[in-house]
C-alpha cells in the first residue's frame, strides 16, 4: 500500500485502486496506464513537477501539476496559476525526494513535502479521472473535485 492509496482512503473518500502490468519499455507512463486500463486518455491525468523561477515562492519552490496524459505542460500558464514570473519542469532527483515517489510514479496524493498543486481545468468535466496510486501500474479512480479538496489544489488552464 502506497503513501497515495493510504492518503485517499484515510480521507474517507470515495475511490477505486487499479493495478495493471506496468511495461518497463513504455515510452509513456501515462498513455500505457490508459491502454492497460481500458480508459479514454482524457481520463487519466499525469502528475509533474515544476520548479517556480528563484525568489517568487520562496521556501516553496517546487509546484505541482495534474493534467492530462495526452496533454503537454504549459509552463507559463502554471507559472501565472502559482504566481510566479516563471517555472521550468524540475530536476527529476528533486522532484522524487520532494514527493517521495519515483519518476513515473508521482502522485498528487500522500506526497512526502505536499507541494502545492494545480490541476487542469478538464479534469472537471469528468466525473471521474485516474492518478497515480505512488507507483508504476498503479492507478487511483477518484472524483476531481475530492481530487481538488484532498491536494488543496487551484484549478487552471494548464495542459495544452
Amino acid at each position: 500500500m502506497t503513501p497515495a492509496v493510504i492518503a485517499a482512503r484515510q480521507a474517507g473518500v470515495a475511490c477505486q485502486v487499479v493495478e495493471y502490468q506496468h511495461d518497463p519499455g513504455a515510452k509513456s507512463f501515462g498513455l500505457e496506464a490508459a491502454e492497460a486500463l481500458g480508459v479514454n486518455p482524457d481520463k487519466v491525468f499525469k502528475t509533474l513537477v515544476a520548479s517556480l523561477s528563484p525568489g517568487d515562492l520562496a521556501a516553496r519552490d517546487l509546484v505541482v501539476a495534474v493534467i492530462p496524459v495526452a496533454a503537454r505542460l504549459d509552463l507559463k500558464a502554471l507559472a501565472a496559476a502559482s504566481g510566479a514570473k516563471k517555472a521550468v519542469m524540475a530536476d527529476p532527483k528533486a522532484a522524487e525526494r520532494a514527493t517521495g515517489y519515483v519518476i513515473g510514479g508521482i502522485s498528487p496524493l500522500g506526497q512526502r513535502r505536499g507541494l502545492p498543486t494545480v490541476i487542469d481545468e478538464s479534469a472537471l468535466t469528468h466525473e471521474q479521472i485516474y492518478v497515480s496510486g505512488g507507483r508504476r501500474g498503479l492507478e487511483i479512480a477518484i472524483g476531481p473535485r475530492d481530487l481538488v479538496t484532498l491536494t488543496n489544489a487551484s484549478v487552471g488552464s494548464i495542459g495544452r
